[in-house]
């Protein structure tokens, strides 16, 4: 009988041996896949991240594609414009003490809006080369005392003048072509102490236009 009492408690001792085995198995085989399972999903959030970015700079091409393609479609944007000195009237315009940007009141055509009667500054809408004309008409003094000046965001282009002479009806013109970022300012400056002469025969003009985009 103690005999049998003996092999049962080995048993006993044997089986509760094993269970402890088994489970520490079991526990090393959930800390091994948990370990599996983060460097797995790692891996895919990474992946996604990647896509993600491929996918985003994907879209940014296509939409600089449709816009200009919008462009292409649309043709060249209409701007221009024309202006002579004068809405009414006649008489010199000056002499200022300060360098002056004249203000052509007469409009003739303005596509696009781009050109201000109120200030005489064109502002351009859209990046391109631009063309540009303006003319001169020398006061009806004696003695001509007539300077402007064609100016880019206030830096002086090309210039009309008529200070010498016997002759008061002097006139002349001036242009150039312009290459212009959108922002950029165009206008025609009456030079300090300087005189011009306008009526409604409008001599006195400031022209422009795009050429193309670029």
């Amino acid at each position: 009988m103690q005999t049998v009492a003996v092999l049962v408690l080995i048993g006993c001792a044997l089986s509760r041996s094993q269970v402890v085995q088994n489970e520490a198995k079991c526990s090393q085989c959930c800390d091994g896949s948990t370990s599996m399972t983060v460097g797995v999903l790692t891996e895919k959030v990474a992946q996604l991240v990647d896509r993600t970015t491929q996918l985003e700079s994907r879209i940014q091409n296509t939409e600089n594609e449709l816009l200009e393609l919008k462009s292409i479609t649309r043709g060249t944007p209409k701007i221009a414009f024309s202006a002579a000195l004068l809405d009414s009237g006649s008489g010199d315009t000056g002499p200022f003490n300060v360098a002056t940007p004249l203000k052509y009141k007469k409009v003739f055509a303005n596509f696009g809006s781009n050109y201000n009667s109120g200030t005489g500054i064109f502002t351009a809408s859209v990046k391109g080369v631009y063309f540009f004309r303006f003319t001169m008409f020398n006061n009806l003094q004696q003695t001509p005392n007539s300077v402007v000046s064609l100016r880019k965001n206030g830096v002086s282009i090309v210039t009309l003048w008529d200070v010498s002479g016997s002759d008061s009806n002097d006139t002349g013109s001036n242009a150039a072509v312009l290459p212009l970022e959108v922002g950029d300012t165009v206008h025609v400056e009456l030079q300090e102490n300087r005189i011009v002469y306008d009526d409604q025969a409008h001599y006195n003009t400031f022209t422009g236009f795009l050429l193309f985009t670029n």
